[in-house]
């Protein structure tokens, strides 16, 4: 029987834009403050299956990463419901949670206790993170002392390596050098063969998202314009965004 793991229901989410940081503060004391509002996500609903591998598609601003941040919990929705089960693993921004006063070693234990891990079961992973993330002796180094590359290389390194049960990717594997993307991709295809894992992938690169997705699903304008098989789903977008197949 299969199980969904993440479910919209007529979800809505409204931005509200101040002309300034202190609109911004008067408005939580006076809600006739005004303002312009913006429905980045616009009554969506959808479903996905434990298992499926999905590409969200869209132009900027049409609402993919709003969905995204609904769905890692970073934003919560202004109507409807939102269900998610299972550890999800967010290739989004990847050094967030460091801090940049302790080690890289000392920050995979506090990345990966944010997202809900033990430290026996970090420590058994500890290896497994400093030999994916190739930074060397640097990984006993504060964090503020590594550049932005290798920020990102840690950060890929503890996400992927956390064997997550829902795998969040928006544009992160463009991650170091050549050799080490193709390391990336290699370690996304080897968690998304697991029948238990299940994949959200949000990228404007159509072929990538045909070799890892079988489903697509269109966003314009914070609407579903299509939930569908990902040749078509990449036929809609291309007409639609006027985008090239790449």
């Amino acid at each position: 029987m299969e199980k969904n793991v993440i479910k919209f229901e007529h979800v809505t989410k409204v931005y509200h834009l101040y002309k300034s940081d202190k609109q911004r503060f008067l408005s939580l004391f006076n809600k006739k403050v005004q303002c312009n509002e913006k429905k980045a996500v616009d009554d969506v609903s959808f479903s996905i299956n434990q298992g499926e591998s999905v590409a969200i598609f869209g132009r900027n601003g049409a609402g993919k990463s709003t969905v995204l941040k609904m769905i890692t919990g970073v934003a919560f929705p202004t109507g409807g419901e939102i269900f998610v089960e299972g550890t999800v693993s967010a290739l989004l921004e990847l050094t967030a949670g460091f801090d940049p006063e302790m080690t890289g070693r000392q920050n995979i234990y506090l990345k990966s206790q944010l997202m809900g891990l033990k430290k026996t079961e970090i420590k058994a992973l500890e290896d497994a993170i400093v030999d994916f993330a190739e930074i060397g002796e640097y990984i006993d180094q504060p964090v503020r002392t590594y550049s932005s590359g290798m920020k990102a290389k840690l950060g890929f390194a503890v996400n992927v390596n956390i064997d997550p049960e829902i795998l969040i990717v928006d544009e992160a594997l463009s991650v170091g050098d050549a050799a080490f993307k193709e390391k990336c991709l290699t370690k996304v295809n080897e968690l998304i063969e697991n029948d238990h894992v299940t994949l959200l992938f949000v990228t404007h690169a159509t072929s990538m998202a045909k070799d890892f997705c079988k489903r697509g699903i269109v966003m314009r304008d914070g609407k579903i314009v299509c939930d569908t098989d990902i040749d078509s789903a990449i036929e809609t977008y291309t007409k639609i965004s006027g985008a090239k197949k790449i």
